[in-house]
């Protein structure tokens, strides 16, 4: 049985609104003196995430420092040695005379020109971003909180607790009365099946793509030779990269990926697989790939299961998530972080950390406080995915970061609500919009998804991004803020 000081630790580390099934209620009410609902469903509070600055593990940050000293970023630094070894086999002074060993000197110039041969083949392609355009929906799928709620009660599946239930919890999301739900959802009664699932999908892709296009100038037939789909829980076949390839008529050679089921933190994992596969010109583009780190969890029962697609009692499908949710996040965030840690902080930030750690862990000190990193000096933007208000001010506590670090989150998900793994574009189009992003910027995107995973990306501005003027009734805006970014930040989050 826990202790009464550990219970009161535990529930110091964690913030979460946990979802159990009948089948844990009971036991899950016993323990935790939870309330049970009449449709078999449980929400226990806690209080924040686990504290990855208490707990680092070392071999994260081992794995960081091999994320960024490969053999070949060293190999120029090889050079200068062999170079200074050849100029003195060139030319040795000696007491006496004055002479020139010339097969030392070729040897040595030779080893020299093989390293900066392999260095130039085997160096690390930068990897750009043209443009990014961000979907947004027509008015007369705007729904407030105040219909939403008038249509759950509409249907009649819910009873008057479950109803209070969901009153109370879309009052505390910090969703504005401006965000959307496509309208089979919104028909009376629902459209809910595969063909106006596709719809909906196409007209997501479709909206997005045309805008990119247009802005680009890019020819889906002739120029898309690589297409990178993902959705983490509408998988229809043929594959939603198929329709797309099938709408544009794209090149019968295009290379055609489609992920599925990676949550919410699959956007990242597209552009870590786009990396490996693209390389460009610089200066061109608006921003460079600097950095993707990918953590994934789900060696362990705990972490795969914690966010699960099932069916319930009656045979509903819908998506479980597990009370160990935000241990389980936080453990992918700390992990994350650690790797990342050595590829982006200021080494006077690493030395701080190091010394905090050493002080701790072999010198065993007693009083000395763990130093969290300033990543503030690190990046100038922050996009962190806006899955939910607890979540964003929890991370906001963990690394320290200030409200307008947190702004573009934040008014993401007043504004638009959850939109998944491409979240983070909306939440870097705020910064656009706003003209906040100037050349030499770095911005850090980090994601979480099912299975469990946390990514990170990091990007620096090539150039300054002026702040966006609504479009004209004809264009199509790629910044989904173009006519709306004024009225941003709201007084309150509510």
């Amino acid at each position: 049985m826990e202790s009464a000081p550990a219970a009161a630790f535990m529930e110091r580390e964690r913030l979460t609104a946990e979802v159990t099934f009948s089948g844990d209620a009971q036991a899950a009410a016993s323990s935790e003196g939870a309330e049970r609902l009449p449709t078999s469903i449980i929400i226990k509070i806690r209080r924040r995430l686990p504290d990855f600055a208490r707990s680092v593990n070392l071999k994260y940050v081992r794995l960081g420092l091999r994320h960024g000293g490969s053999l070949t970023s060293y190999l120029p630094m090889l050079c200068v040695p062999v170079l200074a070894a050849a100029a003195y086999s060139f030319v040795r002074l000696d007491v006496i005379y004055l002479s020139i060993d010339l097969l030392s000197c070729v040897a040595w110039l030779g080893t020299a020109m093989l390293l900066l041969t392999v260095y130039y083949f085997k160096r690390p392609r930068p990897v750009y971003l043209v443009e990014f355009a961000c979907y947004k929906p027509e008015d007369q799928n705007k729904i407030t909180k105040e219909a939403f709620l008038d249509m759950t009660e509409s249907t009649g599946c819910f009873n008057d607790e479950t109803l209070a239930f969901q009153t109370k919890i879309t009052t505390r999301s910090a969703l504005g009365d401006e965000t959307y739900l496509p309208p089979g959802v919104q028909a009376r009664p629902p459209r809910l099946n595969m063909a106006e699932a596709r719809l909906e999908a196409e007209a997501v892709m479709f909206g997005c793509l045309d805008a990119l296009f247009e802005s680009t100038g890019i020819d889906p037939r002739r120029d898309v030779r690589i297409l990178i789909v993902n959705c983490s829980l509408f998988n229809p076949t043929p594959s939603l990269a198929s329709m797309i390839i099938h709408h544009y008529k794209m090149r019968e050679d295009v290379k055609s990926f489609n992920l599925g089921g990676m949550g919410c933190s699959a956007g990242l994992i597209a552009i870590d697989l786009a990396k490996d596969m693209l390389q460009a010109n610089p200066n061109a583009y608006a921003y460079r790939l600097l950095h993707t780190v990918r953590t994934h969890k789900g060696a362990t029962d705990e972490c795969f299961k914690c966010v699960y697609q099932r069916e319930d009692d009656v045979g509903k499908v819908g998506v479980s998530l597990a009370r160990e949710l935000m241990t389980v996040a936080g453990d992918a965030l700390k992990t994350n972080i650690t790797t990342l840690g050595p590829l982006v902080l200021p080494l006077s930030e690493q030395l701080k950390f190091l010394k905090s750690l050493m002080m701790r862990r072999v010198f065993r000190a007693k009083g000395v406080r763990p130093y969290i990193p300033n990543f503030r000096r690190a990046f100038e933007h922050f996009c962190v995915h806006a899955g939910g208000r607890a979540v964003l001010e929890e991370v906001q506590r963990s690394l320290s970061l200030e409200d307008k670090d947190m702004e573009p989150s934040r008014c993401a998900l007043h504004r638009f609500g959850n939109t998944s793994s491409s979240s983070l574009w909306y939440e870097l189009a705020y910064a656009e919009a706003k003209g906040r992003v100037k050349r030499g910027n770095r911005v850090w995107q980090i994601g979480f998804g099912s299975g469990f995973k946390c990514n990170s990306a990091v990007w620096r501005a090539l150039r300054d991004v002026p702040a966006v003027s609504p479009p004209g009734p004809e264009e199509k805006a790629c910044n989904p803020w173009a006519d709306c970014v004024a009225k941003y930040p709201p007084k309150a989050y509510v």
